[in-house]
């Protein structure tokens, strides 16, 4: 009979709820950050718990938003949406509840992004007020599904552009133009020309803000998004002082023309740029850490100067030079001066040749190449060939190559040989 009673006291005391204002809880973090998250497109859901470390129950009178349903936020406190106020939760002693938040914030107007904040107020039996701050940016942008272009189009905006769909098409016949905007695709999304793509200023990436890991945003993971396709029709193509990152296929050409000038490839789950039967002039231009090739030119007419063309994709073993150039039934006429080619294989250059009856006709001049050295002085003049036992070689010559952040600044460090030779870009 005394145990049993010993048993009763127990439950009885374990069941307490205190009203002393001196008893409060412990948040697993005082406040919840959300990723910079375009307007009208709903977040990712973050969660966060509330311990109770006290000697009692705590019992919550009130959880509200401080701004309502002003700012956009979006909570649910132990199974229960507040809406807009939620009432009459436990929180035993030794025990804890988990809150889950979630916003799909409003438009600003405004051309940057704009922090949007708010309170989540817990209001315990004893009076006493406990807050968590809920913050983020947000960014208005104009939103595209499927733009089918059959006219000539200027797109230039102060704000961002979100395209769905399959993204951008243009036809035959007519000229997208587009100046210092920043271009994001949905995944799945792409750009594909039939007609003329001319660009300045301009950036081509994935829509996705926020991060896979505390570490690691989603815009240093290939695959976002489509890449951009330029058919056989396509004529006249030039992308000035621009950058396409994170693609699936970055940029791919068939029997046309394209120009590139001070414009970044950066990081894509197939090719960089992969031209075939093409005229393709590049200068200062940086190609790097693609799965397939930074840059493959397949029986191309082409001039590359001043570019960095780095093979450092960290997704995979299996992946493709810096530069693979073939002829095809096509012939391959290439100059290439002034570029660094470089990356973790001991050889990163290839030249193939697929038909001996066609052209291949190449020169090199003033380069640093990481292949094999070879004495041919009429295809290769005043050439640097690096080798694994060089003092500074592969990722030795660039200012940042964070592997285990996955983070990438290809500027040229003073202490290469290509900052003091002029080789290279973005020195």
């Amino acid at each position: 009979m005394l145990l049993a009673a010993s048993f009763f006291t127990a439950c009885t005391d374990d069941d307490s709820f205190s009203t002393n204002s001196a008893n409060r809880l412990t948040f697993s973090t005082d406040t919840v950050r959300f990723d910079t998250l375009f307007s009208a497109v709903p977040s990712a859901t973050k969660t966060f718990w509330v311990h109770n470390e006290s000697g009692d129950g705590i019992r919550i009178q009130a959880a509200r938003l401080e701004r309502g349903s002003q700012s956009g936020y979006r909570v649910n406190v132990d199974g229960l949406y507040l809406d807009p106020v939620g009432t009459d939760f436990e929180v035993r002693k030794g025990d804890s509840i988990r809150v889950f938040v979630e916003i799909t914030t409003h438009e600003n107007r405004k051309a940057e992004p704009t922090l949007v904040e708010d309170n989540l107020v817990f209001t315990l039996e004893s009076g006493v007020e406990q807050r968590v701050n809920l913050r983020t940016f947000s960014w208005d942008a104009v939103k595209c599904t499927d733009l089918v272009l059959s006219r000539d189009t200027v797109i230039e905006s102060s704000v961002p552009i979100i395209f769905y769909g399959k993204g951008i098409e243009v036809d035959s016949a007519v000229t997208l133009t587009i100046r210092n905007t920043q271009l994001y695709f949905h995944d799945g999304a792409g750009i594909n020309v039939r007609g003329q793509l001319v660009a300045e200023n301009s950036l081509f990436r994935g829509d996705r803000l926020d991060h896979m890991f505390d570490y690691l945003p989603y815009d240093r993971i290939p695959s976002q998004w489509r890449g951009i396709s330029i058919q056989s029709s396509s004529a006249g193509n030039v992308l000035t002082n621009c950058e396409i990152r994170n693609t699936v296929d970055a940029l791919v050409c068939d029997s046309t023309t394209l120009t590139m000038i001070g414009s970044v490839i950066h990081n894509s789950a197939g090719a960089g740029l992969q031209a075939r039967h093409s005229v393709v002039t590049l200068s200062y231009c940086q190609l790097t850490n693609t799965l397939g090739d930074c840059l493959r030119l397949d029986g191309c007419e082409a001039v590359v100067d001043h570019c960095t063309l780095g093979q450092f994709y960290p997704f995979s073993a299996n992946r493709g030079a810096a530069f693979r150039f073939t002829n095809t039934t096509q012939p391959m006429l290439l100059l290439c001066t002034h570029t660094l080619m470089t990356g973790y294989a001991d050889d990163v250059v290839m030249g193939e040749v697929n038909d001996t009856t066609v052209v291949f006709d190449y020169r090199f001049a003033d380069c640093i190449l990481r292949t094999d050295s070879v004495s041919d002085e009429e295809r290769f003049q005043r050439i640097i060939w690096e080798t694994p036992e060089d003092s500074i070689q592969g990722k030795q010559h660039f200012r940042t190559i964070d592997e285990e952040n996955l983070y990438y600044d290809f500027t040229i460090d003073s202490i290469s040989p290509a900052f003091h030779l002029d080789i290279g870009c973005y020195k």
